[in-house]
Formats: structure tokens, C-alpha cells, sequence
């Protein structure tokens, strides 16, 4: 199982890379050729912004994964293990029902998207919007994953001083050791 989450995190991080790459190379190509030749590409502006919002949006999920959003680590750090535990749990089932939330907007939202056209490109724009679906079904996953560990009691004492700011760097940790 972890060798599977392992590579999926590995594949949405090269995603990831290949949407910056993409959107640098397109706003550069285009710069150089609007200040050097008095010129562009009509379709790097649009689709540079459209790379800017998937990269977000996934990285939203990896983040999450990694519990590098935002959280209310002081009041965490002042429980102990259960208190902790508790907390976890609360806060993975808040971000459950917001998943759920994002992923029925989005398919509201779904016929709007796919009948809506870009205007340079000429898209449908379910391909921009649509990575609701991706974001809120990763990030409901991994709550649900989360959940099940902590009720099953599965959840290791790493994982929850993550949870609760208490970590160091893998090279921090390194040093330390020697």
C-alpha cells in the first residue's frame, strides 16, 4: 500500500514539475518575443494561467498529504497523544464534508464548464474547472485513509507530531543523530 501512495505522490510530483516547466517556458517564450520582436503567442498567456491554476489545485492535494496547510499548532502542541488523536480526527471529517462540498460544486458546476469555451484556445472549460474533481476526490481520500487509521488506531506517534508541528527535516534529524 505505501509502495502505491509512494508512487502516485511521485507521479502528481512530476505532474507538478511538467505544469511549472510549462508555464515558464510559455510567459519567458513569450516575454522575449513581445519586448525582442514585437510580437507573441496568443495562447501562452491563457494557457500559462490555466497551468497556474492545475498547479495549485495539486499541489493542494500534495500539500495536504504532507499536512503543510495551515493549522492551529499551538493549541495541538498543548494535548497529549489522545488529545491529539481527537483533534486529528475532528479536523480530518471537517475536511471530509469540505471535500465532499468542493466535489458536488464541481459537478453542479460541470455543464456550465463544459458548454463555456476558451477564448483563445477554444477549450472546453470543464478541463480548467474540472480539476475540482481531482482536488477534492485526493484530498477526500486521504481524510478517509486518515480517519480509518485513527480509529483503527494505526497512526504512529510520527504522524501525529506532524500533525502537530513537531517535526524536524529528514537532514535535521540527520545531523543530530551524529
Amino acid at each position: 500500500m505505501d509502495k502505491a501512495v509512494n508512487l502516485l505522490v511521485r507521479l502528481v510530483e512530476i505532474v507538478l514539475v511538467a505544469l511549472l516547466a510549462g508555464m515558464v517556458a510559455m510567459v519567458f517564450l513569450n516575454v522575449v518575443l513581445r519586448y525582442g520582436f514585437n510580437s507573441g503567442l496568443n495562447f501562452s498567456e491563457e494557457m500559462s494561467r490555466y497551468f497556474f491554476v492545475w498547479l495549485a489545485f495539486t499541489g493542494a492535494v500534495l500539500a495536504f498529504n504532507e499536512h503543510s496547510h495551515i493549522g492551529v499548532e499551538t493549541m495541538v502542541r498543548l494535548f497529549g497523544r489522545r488529545g491529539r488523536l481527537v483533534c486529528m480526527l475532528i479536523s480530518n471529517l471537517i475536511i471530509l464534508l469540505c471535500a465532499a462540498v468542493f466535489f458536488h460544486g464541481t459537478w453542479v458546476q460541470h455543464p456550465i464548464n463544459a458548454s463555456s469555451r476558451a477564448a483563445v484556445v477554444d477549450m472546453s472549460l470543464i478541463w480548467v474547472y474540472g480539476i475540482g474533481y481531482f482536488t477534492s476526490a485526493g484530498i477526500a481520500l486521504i481524510a478517509v485513509i486518515r480517519v480509518i487509521r485513527i480509529l483503527t488506531g494505526r497512526m504512529t506517534d510520527a504522524e501525529v507530531a506532524r500533525f502537530a508541528g513537531e517535526f524536524e527535516e529528514p537532514a535535521a534529524e540527520a545531523e543530530r543523530v551524529k
